[in-house]
């Protein structure tokens, strides 16, 4: 309704996606979605989606999960290697770009691991995020009980990966966006919660101005877009 488009949802399976020429189901797509979930059903193909949008400047949004594996990805291509992973899919792995929450190593019953609720987040000036929300301080809703590892913060700034929202005590990595890219941005927490047909959540709506301006080959003027 805000950008007064009708849009199209292509619903891609990320198995699908795993196989070969699997990609080929992406290729009229002017933006891809990656949602929340758990498991580690998908997940290569949730990661080929993600490097997908990078190499081809493809509008990527990326929730909770979509974060994660946004991450994974972008630390794969940068390491020139396909080790890194998150500790929830590979416990051993020699590089967990995303891993447990440090507050909840020692918690044992497992309802008790998710971060939940609202929580605030500041915005970095000059990023996609402040550009969408025009204020500095933030309040979104979460669920998810996995983080961004900061051990490889400053690695990946350097390769271009921006943290543009942050917990007030600087810890977590609440949202991230990948300079030189038209839109390829994640979030850790799920701005469905606080979207509304009449009044779209600010990353939705920015998510959908990238990609209805998206030019593919084959695309329909519905704007199709990938979850």
């Amino acid at each position: 309704l805000y950008h007064k488009k009708k849009i199209k949802l292509d619903w891609v399976h990320s198995e699908e996606l795993e196989k070969e020429g699997g990609e080929a189901l992406l290729r009229h797509a002017q933006g891809i979605i990656v949602p929340g979930g758990f498991g580690i059903r998908g997940i290569e193909g949730m990661l080929k989606s993600a490097g997908y949008a990078r190499r081809n400047n493809i509008p990527y949004f990326g929730i909770c999960l979509g974060m994660q594996i946004m991450v994974i990805e972008f630390a794969r291509f940068v390491l020139n290697s396909d080790v890194p992973n998150s500790t929830e899919f590979n416990e051993c792995t020699a590089h967990p770009v995303i891993a447990y929450l440090p507050e909840q190593l020692s918690v044992k019953d497992k309802g008790g691991t998710m971060r939940l609720g609202e929580y605030p987040c500041i915005l970095t000036s000059g990023t996609i995020a402040a550009s969408l929300y025009q204020k500095e301080k933030i309040s979104e809703r979460h669920r998810h009980r996995y983080e961004f590892n900061n051990n490889y913060r400053e690695q990946f700034a350097a390769a271009g990966l921006v943290y543009s929202g942050m917990s007030p005590d600087g810890n977590l990595v609440e949202i991230c966006e990948l300079k030189n890219h038209l839109w390829m941005l994640g979030c850790q927490f799920h701005p469905e919660f606080l979207s509304r047909p009449g009044h779209p959540h600010p990353l939705f709506r920015g998510f959908v101005g990238a990609a209805k301006d998206v030019l593919r080959e084959g695309a329909q003027p519905s704007l199709p877009l990938n979850s």
